[in-house]
């Protein structure tokens, strides 16, 4: 049974919004999602108190927690360590690829063409990243394509966020994956690259999964 999940989403603990955690789950949870992962602006431990929301919400959605880390050339998420023991922030990308694999995690460069605040085509040259964010809900649909491009380019799965800063921007985009996910299996999920990312904001796609 496949699981879509959105991998990418801000709540007030990113210090840019007022959104709560709860508002963020319970318009998951409406749109008919199996999984939300909450990306917090460079800090793990910003996402905390979601972890008391686990139990509250555990027949209804399940709730991942990661980061959206400021490396020293863009953004990217990180899943399965906690980076603020790691002190990686503004660190090279090459450097947070190698202490973030080592440690069992993934990184994942987010809206890599954006500009500004993304890495752009050096994606297509660090080693090391587990698959490109193709789909993000804030991004013009050509950055995306760009960015699915740049996945196809380097044989990686791309996933899908919806870089929510507000819950109504929730869902916009999310990743579909292959297999059940489970708490327990999530991490080594996203390393199998089995799954997708979806944009359903492009109506005139094929019929979304």
């Amino acid at each position: 049974m496949k699981s879509k999940i959105d991998l990418h989403v801000h709540s007030r603990a990113s210090g840019d919004n007022d959104a709560e955690p709860e508002e963020v789950i319970n318009r998951a949870i409406a749109l008919g999602l199996d999984g939300i992962a909450f990306t917090e602006h460079y800090s793990f431990e910003a996402s905390e108190p979601v972890e008391r929301l686990r139990e509250r919400f555990r027949d209804e959605i399940m709730i991942f927690r990661g980061v959206e880390l400021s490396a020293a050339e863009g953004h990217c998420l990180i899943f399965g360590v906690d980076t603020d023991k790691l002190d990686m922030r503004f660190a090279p990308i090459q450097d947070v690829i190698r202490i973030v694999t080592a440690g069992g995690g993934v990184v994942i460069p987010t809206h890599p063409y954006r500009g500004g605040i993304s890495l752009g085509d050096m994606i297509l040259t660090v080693p090391g990243i587990s698959a490109v964010e193709g789909c993000n809900g804030a991004n013009m649909h050509a950055m995306n394509v760009k960015a699915i491009e740049a996945a196809g380019a380097l044989k990686l799965p791309y996933t899908g966020g919806s870089d929510a800063h507000r819950p109504i921007e929730v869902g916009s985009c999310y990743t579909v994956f292959d297999d059940a996910v489970t708490n327990e299996t999530f991490l080594r999920l996203l390393k199998t690259g089995r799954f997708t990312g979806v944009d359903t904001r492009k109506m005139s796609q094929a019929k979304m999964p």
